[in-house]
């Protein structure tokens, strides 16, 4: 499984949109947990503008991960990348349409996987 943190704040469009790509190109289940920013001013200052950032276990950040190359490419340095998902993604992009469906969340004893 894949744990990762999200920086974001409440309504962040951009962090949904984030979610979603996570759960269709991700070769694993991944596990989020949410760092509210708007609750400590340092983490305001430190992520105010880049939201949303994605950190993996080793503090290693992206930001804009939104972008689905960017996001493609930071997943496939770590082996978390499922090739398929991303060339049917990229076929999307292109216009084709879809092969199959995107993965969903799931909520288990008060937490949200993506799977």
């Amino acid at each position: 499984m894949i744990r990762l943190r999200l920086y974001t704040t409440l309504g962040c469009h951009l962090c949904s949109q984030l979610e979603a790509l996570l759960s269709e190109l991700s070769s694993e289940a991944v596990t989020l947990e949410h760092i509210e920013i708007s609750e400590d001013d340092a983490l305001m200052a430190r992520y105010g503008v880049r939201i949303p950032v994605l950190a993996d276990e080793q503090g290693e950040e992206l930001d804009r991960g939104f972008d689905p190359a960017r996001l493609a490419a930071w997943l496939e340095a770590r082996g978390w990348l499922d090739a398929a998902a991303w060339e049917a993604l990229q076929r999307r992009l292109d216009g084709e349409p879809p092969a199959a469906e995107v993965k969903g969340a799931v909520m288990r004893e008060g937490r949200r996987y993506l799977g």
